[in-house]
């Protein structure tokens, strides 16, 4: 019961960060629904799902790149261009429909919205770090058996999908009180968030 608890509490820690993903649910959320901000979500928990498989099974192996100044630069300067390329279309672009204010039909596939998750939350150097410190303080410095580990980073990661899709509903929820320009100035706070934490990435890789 204790190591769920920890999972939880890992996961709610997560939950209060004010990152790219974050900015990405609310404003999907607020612009085109709860379904299209579930999509983005599921890109997102996918990736995590992903990075907890992968470091749990090639934790000896995965462990160095860490630590690796290469590793660190290469991912922070793609990551930080991405992040930065997705954050200027952001503010180029304008939601269909927001001088009335309303949602009009979705025009991005569902599939671009998962993918636009997926890369936001894999491209993310702290996403690779945050798991495998976890996988290693758990896994290797705690000695969890495969059963103690799935109990940790399932409630982990149930949490993280609980909180999130909490944002999504919230936004949806709160849209109604937004008029146009609201929901313009939320899609500009977003894509400035995105280019900030692209350039931040960028400039942490390099240094």
């Amino acid at each position: 019961m204790q190591i769920i608890l920890n999972g939880i509490q890992v996961g709610l820690l997560l939950a209060i960060l004010l990152g790219p993903i974050f900015f990405a649910l609310i404003q999907t959320g607020v612009e085109r629904g709860l379904r299209a901000g579930t999509m983005v979500g599921l890109g997102i928990w996918i990736s995590d799902v992903l990075f907890i498989a992968v470091t749990y099974a090639g934790l000896n192996y995965i462990t160095p790149l860490k630590e690796s100044e290469d590793f660190i630069f290469y991912v922070g300067l793609i990551g930080g261009l991405v992040l930065i390329g997705v954050g200027i279309g952001t503010l180029l672009t304008k939601p269909p429909g927001w001088e009335q204010g309303n949602i009009m039909p979705l025009k991005a596939s569902y599939f671009s919205l998962w993918l636009k998750g997926f890369l936001v939350n894999t491209i993310n150097p702290f996403t690779f770090v945050f798991w495998i410190t976890m996988m290693g303080a758990t896994v290797g410095d705690q000695g969890y058996s495969q059963g103690e580990a799935f109990l940790f980073f399932g409630a982990t990661l149930g949490t993280i999908i609980i909180t999130d899709f909490s944002k999504v509903a919230l936004a949806k929820y709160i849209r109604k009180w937004l008029t146009g320009k609201h929901i313009l100035w939320i899609r500009r706070i977003s894509g400035s968030a995105l280019v900030i934490f692209g350039v931040v990435l960028m400039i942490k890789s390099m240094f």
